[in-house]
């Protein structure tokens, strides 16, 4: 099994992407100092692979999907941040989130461009400043969450409850749902 060298997360801004980076140096330093980093195999970045591969629990992995919908011609965009154990709810909740008739999955190439981060390692930590970041209230449960880095190199490690006092964060009930 492979090791997690893990350490400060404003002292490994060299494998954190670069929107990644410039967000942590505008952290309070209370936030920044419950924030970790390692690298990882980019081959291991997908959620359920980190999860075999490092010994991680999947309870304690988020994901984190961009969202757009659109609301006459305009596209809104949205971060959820989901439990990998649990199922964002697009179709309903997000759609009402966001005001629009229909929400789906962001394009990837979209995501990519509009993140300046990697696909499979997109994070709610240096998004766009006008996006909303929804985190799904469970996952403040967990003591420490692993989250994509902005690289596919790379996870960022953190308690729950410090993704709730992220900029932009709005925590919502039931934004995900369990999957059977």
């Amino acid at each position: 099994m492979p090791t997690l060298d893990r350490s400060p997360a404003l002292v490994a801004t060299g494998f954190l992407a670069i929107p990644v980076a410039q967000a942590l140096v505008g952290l309070p330093s209370d936030l920044l100092t419950r924030i970790e980093a390692a690298p990882i195999d980019p081959e291991l970045a997908d959620t359920a692979a980190f999860s075999e591969a490092y010994g991680y629990p999947l309870d304690g992995g988020a994901n984190c999907i961009v969202v757009a919908g659109r609301r006459g011609n305009e596209v809104r965009y949205a971060a959820c941040v989901v439990q990998a154990s649990t199922k964002l709810d697009v179709n309903r909740v997000v759609k009402r989130l966001l005001d629009v008739r229909k929400a789906s999955f962001a394009p990837m190439d979209q995501a990519i461009e509009l993140t300046g981060m990697e696909y499979g390692g997109i994070t709610p930590i240096g998004l766009p400043a006008d996006w909303p970041v929804y985190v799904d209230a469970r996952v403040l449960d967990a003591p420490e969450v692993v989250v994509g880095a902005g690289l596919r190199g790379a996870k960022v490690f953190l308690p729950g409850v410090v993704l709730a006092a992220l900029p932009n964060v709005t925590v919502v009930e039931g934004l995900a749902t369990a999957v059977v």
